[in-house]
């Protein structure tokens, strides 16, 4: 008996659509090794990975009950990507985060702090009080810290030395790009809190001269050992509140809603731009430190993208070492959004991680503890 026309078609349609998420998927695993100058369009599929993922699944799924041998394809195609997907879901769930640290491990935060909430000092000062709280609590030796408004001023609500002080820190380096101060008493920048000795401090700054092209590092010593910790925040996407709104509640309805998307796209494709020739900087100097080197900062972009796999190619990530889940870092828009990265050299030993789940700033911090050297299991 011939199959129903119908019938037929469902299937045909079931096949193409599960061989155009295979190339979808595979092409979001490679679109790293591609320079967004000119495939800055491809840099929005490492970010519905985690989707694609899903859907993968699901055509498994579907094909057990009516033709096994083609879940073969979805199968074959997560086989292929499989170190693509162990950057987007960490799989050591048999790990667990002992509060307190050893002594012969160095523990890294790094963490945007959303200005230290100091648009809130007046309505909300519990914010930055909770903030400092939980930063002790977890007591890292560096602290790598993002979007720090502050100053050196003490009639600033955010006075450096004071927040020194609070975190019983012994020294710390504030960077920030020039003509970008925040207010009289405050600039904005990022900023990194050692309670290692410090022995060298640098600013470097790329083409254009702004906050995001703006990274830093020092050298630490511990113990006999020197290390060089890198704190960097990649371009922004600039998102209004009115595209954050259009994202929860997309629609084309209106002419509002398509100057939105366009808008949208623009700050897309600009942060894909600059995020790969910022990274490219970054990974220069990684390549020229004399000492292993841990970088820490928010990336806005995800694993498997461009950004990401320049500056953590050689390295490895504390999250793929020794995280589990999806661990979103980026409180907004997608539950996927991993942005927040701390990666160290191949001589040194992730012992831990954790990704903090307590939202006081938009992002969450995230905290490795790092041997110097290689651990016997």
């Amino acid at each position: 008996m011939a199959k129903h026309p119908l019938r037929r078609l469902s299937k045909l349609l079931f096949i193409a659509f599960n061989v155009l998420f295979s190339l979808l998927f595979i092409l979001g695993t490679v679109v790293k090794y591609f320079s967004p100058t000119a495939w800055w369009f491809l840099g929005l599929l490492p970010f519905i990975l985690p989707f694609l993922l899903i859907i993968h699944l699901l055509f498994i799924f579907f094909w057990l009950f009516f033709k096994p041998w083609w879940t073969l394809l979805s199968i074959v195609t997560l086989a292929a990507c499989w170190p693509a997907i162990v950057n987007v879901i960490g799989f050591n769930f048999y790990e667990s985060f002992e509060l307190v640290k050893k002594q012969d491990e160095v523990r890294i935060m790094s963490w945007n702090v959303e200005q230290f909430s100091i648009q809130h000092y007046k309505d909300k000062p519990y914010l930055k009080t909770t903030m400092l709280a939980l930063i002790n609590k977890y007591d890292p030796d560096i602290a790598c810290f993002q979007e720090v408004v502050a100053g050196d001023n003490r009639k600033g609500v955010n006075y450096l030395p004071e927040i020194l002080k609070q975190l019983h820190f012994n020294d710390y380096f504030y960077s920030y790009a020039i003509d970008n101060d925040f207010d009289q008493y405050h600039h904005f920048g990022i900023a990194i809190f050692s309670k290692l000795p410090i022995v060298k401090k640098q600013t470097s700054i790329n083409d254009p001269n702004d906050y995001n092209s703006t990274f830093q590092h020092i050298d630490v010593l511990s113990g006999k050992d020197t290390l060089r910790i890198f704190n960097i925040h990649l371009q922004s996407l600039k998102f209004s509140r009115e595209n954050l709104n259009y994202i929860d509640k997309a629609s084309l309805k209106s002419d509002s809603a398509l100057v939105e998307s366009r808008s949208i796209i623009s700050k897309m494709k600009t942060g894909f731009l600059r995020r790969g020739k910022q990274a490219e900087f970054v990974k220069d100097a990684i390549q020229h430190s004399p000492y292993p080197v841990i970088v820490c900062g928010d990336f806005n972009d995800v694993p498997n993208s461009y950004a990401y796999e320049i500056i953590g190619k050689g390295l490895q990530d504390a999250f793929v070492e020794k995280g589990y889940g999806i661990s979103r870092t980026f409180s907004s828009i997608s539950p996927t959004l991993r942005i927040d990265n701390i990666f160290a050299e191949k001589s040194l030993t992730v012992s831990q991680f954790t990704r903090i789940k307590q939202l006081i700033s938009d992002h969450f911090p995230v905290v490795a503890d790092v041997f110097i050297g290689k651990k016997d299991e």
